[in-house]
């Protein structure tokens, strides 16, 4: 099966990759390790894709695609994948459908875990960090027993300016313009399947597997 996993920021689809990825025994394709390795093997596309991030220039669908494809080509992929952090747009989803199509292959469901927007926020904004160990707090799900004060060295927690709110709303805003035509996409060709994202990790993971083995090929799924 090739499955895509959707999500905003903070929906926790790091998470829930590794529970597929376990579970299905399937590939985690993430586009960002992609991009990273093939620049540090110096392959022609990760060349060409850091020549227009140095510029601060998005990469071209074209190249991203390419780059996938490639990828999907590998041994391991060959009974399929789950993509994440792709396709973004509509227009790399139907870019990503041409090529598959042209192997014989598809996209078996996009799998989007669904998170209200106050949901997001929360998760989002109330990360603090240590000045002095670097540990890492959160205002709700993991707050220090003394405010503003490290529980293991003592020192000072500060916000990193991605994590204030307003950087939040900004990150959402681009990310559900971009998007949201993508889960049209996916929702009137049957192939949408949501996942309610607000529950524990936990709970989330058990209904992604419970959709994944309602699929075709969900037999897969190891108990």
């Amino acid at each position: 099966m090739y499955l895509i996993l959707v999500g905003a920021p903070g929906a926790g689809k790091g998470t829930q990759a590794t529970v597929v990825k376990e579970k299905m025994g399937l590939p985690h394709v993430a586009t960002g390790d992609l991009f990273r390795e093939a620049q540090r093997q110096g392959t022609e596309l990760g060349l060409l894709a850091k020549s227009y991030m140095e510029k601060g220039q998005l990469v071209p669908d074209e190249v991203t695609v390419k780059m996938v494809m490639e990828r999907l080509s590998a041994p391991d992929c060959a009974r399929g994948c789950l993509l994440d952090g792709f396709p973004r747009t509509l227009e790399q989803a139907r870019a990503l459908e041409q090529a598959l199509k042209g192997q014989g292959k598809s996209v078996a469901a996009a799998l989007y875990i669904k998170v209200s927007e106050g949901e997001l926020l929360r998760r989002l904004s109330g990360r603090w960090i240590c000045r002095q160990c670097q540990a890492p707090y959160h205002l709700v799900s993991a707050p220090p027993k003394v405010k503003g004060k490290c529980d293991q060295c003592g020192g000072e927690l500060y916000q990193r300016a991605d994590d204030t709110i307003e950087t939040a709303r900004k990150r959402l805003e681009v990310y559900f313009n971009q998007t949201m035509p993508l889960i049209d996409y996916y929702r009137q060709a049957g192939r949408l399947k949501e996942i309610d994202g607000e529950h524990s990790v936990e709970a989330v993971g058990k209904e992604l597997l419970a959709v994944l083995a309602s699929l075709e090929g969900g037999k897969r799924v190891r108990k």
